[in-house]
């Protein structure tokens, strides 16, 4: 089945308080995608935002982010009076996300929401269910203020090294302070689900995000050092990160810690099978981050300031995933296997049957003939004019070299007239892939002021926002017919273009 969808992060909704939440905006958004025909609404993970206010570092990979908790429906509960949060400044501007504004604001305007809550039968089973990964959390975030917000490598060893019973006598200690986290994860998930029921009840589906790295100063590191590539007094020994390339001298130096895969092995990957199987409870499609790096990771020694030193290691390979479906069933993925590809790589994408992803953008940086091309891609793909990692269509077609715009504008016959971005994105529609997905970004034609993130920059990423009357009937309809012409309708039911 062909079908279509948009690329919008949950943070990048207007709303008042802001960031973008799972209130009225998020509910619009599905009945905006609804109305242009759009089967995916496609996220960025959900979880808490650390080091560079990326949701690629989190301090858990299994937590979702405070910020997304919509304060109005709060209020609608009896947790909060308005006045508690209506007048607080939030931000600087309507369409950027200041993170410094919402750490000093959100999370004691939630503590009061807390102070409120009663405890019940739905709450007590949350906190049930989810045991293996709250309790771990709510310990580690009750640490980290206690400790002034320092990484927990930087703990006391009593605290670092996880001494049982210091962290009972802190948790008896700290009872408060832990509830008040398992109380805002709750809320989280209650309002997500709803939300995410109300999508699927409308013939939208959700396409998530894992990345495939955690960040080093995360509860899921804290709690689990043995997996890890890390010594016994709890130092990283190799980090994560990508060798030098013709775009980047020093190469990536992600710094995230390694995996040990023959430790992860011993429990038949038990940690990694409760990450999937959790994200699939929350979404419908999960897009698994940096795929290549099952089958071979690049390591870099700890102490390293780039990545030009670092070797290739092997990953798990395709056993991995025979392991997971074994266990998970069959589930929806689509591999994201963009970077050097070497045939080992190639070969575990075939075996494993995932859609591996066709970036338009990738497709003109060379004369040769790119695999992103329209005439090379195969229907077992997802095809994206960008990503989040992109910059816009306007914004690439301004800041490319002239080759480059020179290729892109006679390949895919663009012009100003129509406009670069819904070129590219006709083309993207018109593609063989079975799924084709755009960003918000370039549906509103905006340029680099809009980019989302750009990778090896630590500054004004993760921060924009749509601007409060973005979505428009007249956008809809111009998205649905183009979703109709190339035979992508929502649920397949293509009427003929007058």
């Amino acid at each position: 089945m062909r079908t279509s969808g948009v690329l919008m992060h949950i943070s990048s909704l207007p709303s008042p308080y802001g960031i973008g939440t799972f209130g009225e905006e998020a509910y619009k958004f599905v009945d905006f995608l609804k109305s242009a025909g759009q089967y995916y609404w496609q996220i960025l993970p959900f979880c808490p935002t650390g080091f560079g206010d990326s949701p690629y570092q989190s301090f858990s990979t299994f937590a979702g982010n405070p910020y997304f908790i919509d304060l109005d429906k709060l209020s609608e509960d009896g947790l909060l009076k308005k006045s508690e949060y209506a007048n607080k400044k939030w931000c600087d501007s309507e369409t950027k996300i200041d993170y410094s504004l919402l750490f000093e604001n959100r999370i004691p305007v939630l503590k009061t929401a807390f102070s409120r809550f009663s405890e019940t039968d739905d709450y007590i089973r949350f906190c049930d269910e989810n045991s293996y990964w709250l309790n771990d959390y709510s310990l580690y975030m009750a640490l980290k203020f206690v400790n002034h917000g320092k990484p927990w490598y930087e703990w006391e060893d009593k605290y670092k090294k996880r001494d049982e019973n210091t962290l009972k006598e802190f948790n008896e200690k700290h009872c408060d302070e832990t509830a008040f986290w398992k109380f805002v994860q709750y809320e989280f998930f209650s309002q997500w689900n709803k939300l995410k029921s109300y999508a699927n009840g409308n013939g939208v589906f959700i396409i998530g995000d894992i990345p495939i790295y955690v960040a080093g100063d995360s509860a899921d590191v804290w709690a689990n050092t043995g997996l890890f590539q890390i010594d016994e007094n709890c130092n990283f020994t190799n980090v994560a990160g990508c060798p030098p390339d013709a775009f980047t001298e020093d190469g990536q130096l992600w710094g995230n810690p390694l995996y040990d895969w023959n430790e992860m092995k011993k429990d038949d990957y038990k940690w990694w099978k409760s990450r999937i199987s959790h994200i699939m409870k929350m979404v419908d499609t999960v897009r698994i981050d940096h795929f290549r790096g099952f089958e071979s990771y690049y390591s870099i020694p700890a102490e390293s300031t780039t990545a030009k030193i670092g070797k290739w290691e092997k990953g798990p390979g395709i056993e991995f995933f025979k392991s997971v479906q074994k266990s998970l069933g069959k589930i929806s993925i689509i591999a994201e296997d963009l970077g050097f590809l070497t045939p080992a790589v190639k070969k575990m994408l075939r075996q494993s049957g995932y859609p591996g992803m066709k970036v338009l953008q990738f497709a003109f940086d060379s004369d040769c003939d790119s695999d992103y091309l329209l005439h090379n891609i195969t229907p077992k793909s997802v095809c994206y004019t960008g990503t989040h990692d992109n910059d816009t269509i306007i914004g690439y077609m301004k800041n490319a070299d002239r080759k480059t715009r020179k290729r892109a504008k006679d390949y895919l016959g663009l012009t100003r007239r129509e406009g670069y971005n819904w070129g590219m994105m006709r083309a993207c529609w018109s593609s063989n892939s079975n799924i084709a997905i755009v960003t918000m970004q370039d549906l509103l034609g905006l340029g680099s002021e809009a980019r989302m993130n750009t990778p090896s920059t630590k500054e004004n990423n993760w921060q924009w926002r749509a601007e409060k009357d973005y979505l428009s009937d007249s956008l809809a309809e111009k998205i649905r017919y183009y979703t109709n012409l190339y035979k992508r309708l929502q649920g397949g039911k293509n009427v003929k273009n007058n």
